[in-house]
């Protein structure tokens, strides 16, 4: 089964649960994805496609909660953190912080791309190639400048 029909699995069995948070979750994810097909006027079958949709998702309520946490918004935080955890059952696990210091290493070693912070762009361009969809983006932006800097 697909994540497509795995979302409309759990958006039916949230109905009949009655479980008003993740079915508006579930909806809002589904109504991305068929917002990308309508854009770019192709359906989206491929699991890798969808993740990058629900990525995406994650880190707007990810943002959401940093703004509520200024306002003072603690009754939106818990319900953003809610959804946040539901869509993220729908993620596949991503490295952890070690694992992305060791693959930028090897990535590095790999590109001769060693000399310092200048180099910067060029190694994060490279990481992200290959790390696009199993690690966070910012991890790896702290790992390629911890390692740049020699630390």
């Amino acid at each position: 089964m697909g994540l497509k029909e795995k979302l409309m699995d759990d958006y039916k069995a949230a109905m009949k649960a009655g479980d008003a948070v993740a079915k508006n979750t579930v909806n809002m994810v589904r109504a991305a994805i068929k917002q990308h097909e309508v854009d770019s006027r192709e359906e989206m079958n491929d699991d890798a496609d969808i993740v990058r949709v629900i990525k995406k998702q994650v880190k707007m309520r990810t943002d959401a909660i940093a703004e509520f946490a200024k306002a003072g918004r603690d009754d939106m935080i818990e319900a953003y953190k809610k959804e946040v955890e539901i869509l993220q059952a729908y993620l596949p696990e991503e490295m952890g912080a070690e694992e992305i210091k060791a693959k930028v290493a090897e990535i590095a070693e790999k590109t001769g791309l060693t000399d310092g912070m200048k180099s910067m762009g060029a190694l994060m361009k490279e990481c992200m190639k290959e790390l696009k969809d199993a690690a966070d983006g910012s991890e790896v932006n702290k790992a390629v400048k911890e390692f740049l800097s020699g630390k």
